[in-house]
């Protein structure tokens, strides 16, 4: 490949013009520009990103932290902060804080200072101090999974789609239901586990059923986790006739465990799950859909609108949720 020297010599101007040239940068005449242009695309010439940084004063990278890389939610968000991302020319850098210990020492020595554009953090819910450490490196903030005072905030309603999967139970008739949730104590502080627990206590108060605390049982996001969950739901003395998994991969994992238990899905038990997972279609979940892909998407863009702007104003993105009825709710083509 060409040098900038090739392409200067090529088109008789200075080094300095190319790089004005072929950055859109002003001081440089339409003509000389398309002169440039075409010289540097006869020798296969191509701006450096890190020529292009120092030019600049950026690094073409945005920061990303995030609880968990294994999880399937985390992955699909990922996937679309990144394709947007690299359509723009930008490279993501990881960081994982899975446990408290990572994600303290992470905000004491913030290893990303001066090597990113802007930040975009996936449903940590931020405590104060942890924002005001983000805040202070001074570039774009993006957050997904709920609202931040000065982040770009992208969410879904979490409590109208818990609410929406166990309304769909109860309007199925049911009034023993239990639920699988993510696990408490939440170490990480994430939301999304929070509102769902809320609105399941909500919708069953809504319509003054009881809730039964044994039915009540931790799956940690995973779909292993929800087999657990299940295993210990059917070994109390009373039998619930449905359940309300916070996420679709512990709903995968308690319906293996009712199969097991040769238990019929949904007449003898009914399972509906949360976040629309690629395989739900295929084993029949009933579930609420979000579109996990287009939240990080969403998130990157406005961080890349913000960058390019050089404006400080933030926004907030609330996308849609949608129920989808299965047959482990309705029974047919069911288990």
């Amino acid at each position: 490949m060409a040098t900038i020297e090739e392409v200067a010599r090529a088109a008789g101007v200075s080094t300095a013009t190319v790089s004005r040239a072929l950055r859109q940068q002003p001081g440089v005449s339409e003509r000389t520009r398309q002169r440039v242009r075409t010289v540097a695309e006869d020798l296969n010439y191509s701006i450096s990103r890190s020529a292009s940084g120092l030019a600049t004063g950026r690094t073409r990278r945005i920061g990303v932290l995030v609880p968990y890389v294994s999880r399937w939610f985390f992955g699909q968000v990922l996937a679309g902060a990144e394709e947007a991302l690299r359509s723009a020319g930008y490279d993501l850098m990881l960081y994982v804080v899975g446990d408290q210990e990572g994600r303290e020492r992470f905000f004491r020595e913030l290893p990303l200072r001066r090597s990113v554009d802007a930040v975009l953090v996936l449903t940590l819910s931020l405590r104060a101090e942890e924002a005001g450490r983000l805040r202070e490196l001074g570039v774009p903030l993006g957050f997904v999974g709920g609202r931040m005072d000065g982040f770009n905030s992208v969410w879904i309603d979490d409590h109208g789609g818990g609410m929406l999967a166990v309304r769909h139970l109860l309007n199925q008739g049911h009034t023993d239901i239990a639920m699988i949730h993510g696990g408490t104590p939440d170490a990480l502080n994430l939301p999304a586990p929070h509102e769902r627990c809320t609105a399941f206590r909500d919708a069953m108060a809504e319509q003054d059923v009881p809730v039964r605390e044994s039915w009540l049982c931790a799956g940690d996001f995973s779909v292993s986790g929800g087999r657990r969950a299940m295993t210990r739901i059917l070994a109390d003395e009373l039998r619930p006739t449905a359940v309300f998994a916070m996420s679709d991969e512990m709903a995968f994992g308690a319906m293996h465990a009712l199969r097991n238990h040769k238990l019929h899905v949904p007449r003898e038990m009914a399972i509906v799950g949360f976040d629309g997972h690629e395989m739900s279609e295929c084993s029949g979940l009933s579930t609420v859909v979000q579109p996990v892909r287009q939240e990080g998407g969403t998130a990157a863009k406005l961080l890349l609108e913000q960058l390019e702007q050089g404006s400080a104003e933030t926004r907030d993105v609330v996308l849609p949720t949608e129920l989808v009825v299965r047959s482990s709710t309705t029974g047919d083509d069911s288990m």
